[in-house]
């Protein structure tokens, strides 16, 4: 189940967790699940009953252009080895689409009209701007994998910041309840407040100091 557990820790990271890697974790964790299931005798069926609920769970999602689009416009992923060619056509078509869309222009483009009026030369800096289109072309061919690279790509750029939120996770909250059980033992019932914030404050944040 090594698969399952490493697709849920990317998906409830405390950051750099976003939608943009939903779709891309749960396929590739179905095709890990398949190569496992060729290897297994008797723990088949519960492999069969882990990608039966994935798929009611997340099946639907693949469908959702917004969802496909967020999981292309991440550079990691882009077009390759994510999802099969027909999704991935209907977020290509869904982001061309959209690049079309005046406001999805970075807010210098929208500017260069009123700077005609006081910038003779400035239709000459407008021209060189790619539009969404090409720059989207660019972005596909560029073979970096980190999220600056998108800074180059304003229309990609903006697209992408519109669709990809953050996934919501509750790992720090569990953590905190369950270091809270553990300061506030039987023998410490009638600790007070205070003290009781104090040494939870201490004990989350013991990796930030050192006694000698």
């Amino acid at each position: 189940m090594t698969p399952v557990a490493k697709a849920t820790n990317i998906l409830q990271a405390e950051t750099n967790a976003q939608i943009e890697w939903l779709l891309p974790t749960i396929n590739l964790l179905q095709i890990k699940l398949d190569k496992v299931k060729l290897q297994l005798k008797y723990r088949r069926p519960l492999v069969n009953a882990l990608q039966s609920g994935i798929q009611n769970r997340f099946g639907h999602m693949f469908k959702d252009a917004e969802l496909v689009t967020a999981a292309i416009l991440l550079p990691k992923f882009q077009t390759t080895r994510t999802m099969e060619n027909a999704t991935i056509k209907m977020g290509i078509d869904y982001i061309k689409q959209h690049l079309e869309d005046p406001s999805m222009q970075p807010r210098d483009a929208t500017r260069s009209s009123s700077s005609d009026e006081y910038d003779f030369f400035s239709s000459l800096q407008a021209s060189k701007t790619q539009d969404g289109g090409k720059q989207f072309d660019a972005y596909l061919s560029c073979s970096a994998d980190h999220m600056d690279m998108l800074k180059s790509f304003p229309y990609v750029c903006k697209l992408s910041v519109k669709l990809n939120t953050p996934l919501p996770a509750s790992a720090a909250c569990k953590r905190l309840f369950s270091i809270a059980g553990l300061v506030f033992s039987p023998r410490r019932v009638r600790i007070n407040f205070r003290h009781f914030e104090s040494q939870l404050l201490l004990k989350m944040n013991r990796r930030f100091y050192s006694f000698k």
